[in-house]
């Protein structure tokens, strides 16, 4: 009975040993088994391969750290006006919120999310595609961790593992389409109206832009609307409705002012907007030229809410998923 017993210890102990090696896996293991996702992020997003993977690689531990295997959240962000599921852990301080992902591929797309829309990261677009090196120091500089040899840990794991193979280029390969970078897709445009358009005469004058194929002015300190209504043969009411303007304000020098109604929707490559500190849903409305209204109803926001930092802004419709 003594033997069967402690036998029965033996091999308990044993199941549960292999157990806990089945569960923590290699690095080698863990590149071979997200590789795929991160090209998909890289072709969708814009963002090396090699980096999304050195940062998942770091950030989680290769897959075996708390908060990768019990909140697949396997790039360690943090809450930061974050409406899904959580997990609490332990790092700068104590029991510090964590988002908490469903499956895997939800982190690595929200870690996409989190740099192509957030105007901090913006910088990196501009850069190489196979600049690891470059992205690497970017996000240090940046503020994505505050470990002072981030950059240098993630090009070693870069280079000790040969990543740069799954840098897929947009572009040079023929059946990946080149994505603009976030400056460049929401960049304004000058323009020039035809002869025979009532703008052409005041844009000799004036600089006329157009932003999501919305046309608009840069305002002087002197301006107000009675006088840009005036000038644009205008109505100050369709001015204001235009510029979602309930009441005339004091315009300032450099403030957009449309000259005809926002779309109601962004423009293709913005879907959304990560909220910095101080940002209104005016703000973004005007920035993006995308209707107040609108912007209230992609987010399930009530009128005169304001996003808080970190929260996901949509631009247009959500997509279903």
């Amino acid at each position: 009975m003594k033997h069967r017993t402690l036998l029965s210890v033996l091999l308990l102990l044993f199941s549960l040993s292999a157990f806990a090696q089945g569960e923590r896996i290699s690095r080698q293991e863990y590149i071979e088994r997200y590789k795929a996702v991160a090209i998909r992020q890289m072709v969708e997003f814009g963002i090396p391969a090699s980096i999304t993977l050195a940062q998942a690689c770091l950030e989680s531990g290769d897959g075996n750290s708390t908060l990768a295997i019990e909140g697949n959240n396997h790039f360690g962000i943090k809450c930061h006006g974050w409406q899904g599921a959580t997990i609490h852990h332990d790092d700068d301080a104590a029991q510090e919120c964590f988002r908490k992902y469903d499956k895997v591929e939800d982190s690595y797309r929200d870690h996409s999310e989190f740099l192509r829309y957030r105007d901090r990261y913006a910088f990196l677009f501009e850069l190489d595609p196979k600049d690891y090196r470059g992205w690497a120091y970017g996000l240090k500089k940046a503020g994505y961790a505050t470990a002072p040899e981030y950059a240098q840990r993630l090009i070693a794991i870069i280079e000790g593992n040969n990543l740069s193979q799954y840098d897929v280029v947009p572009g040079e390969t023929p059946e990946i389409e080149a994505i603009p970078t976030p400056i460049t897709a929401e960049k304004s445009v000058r323009i020039t109206p035809d002869k025979g358009s009532p703008l052409y005469r005041i844009s000799l004058a004036r600089q006329i832009y157009s932003r999501n194929g919305v046309s608009y002015i840069l305002a002087e300190g002197y301006d107000t609307y009675e006088t840009l209504a005036k000038e644009f043969r205008l109505f100050r009411s369709e001015l204001l409705r235009f510029n979602d303007m309930r009441t005339p304000l004091p315009i300032v020098a450099g403030q957009i002012i449309y000259l005809e109604k926002k779309r109601t929707r962004s423009a293709k490559f913005l879907e959304m907007h990560v909220a910095e500190e101080g940002e209104t849903m005016y703000d973004l409305s005007q920035r993006y030229a995308v209707r107040l209204r609108n912007l209230y109803m992609y987010n399930d926001m009530k009128e005169g809410e304001e996003p808080v930092p970190g929260q996901k802004i949509y631009l247009q419709p959500k997509k279903h998923k």
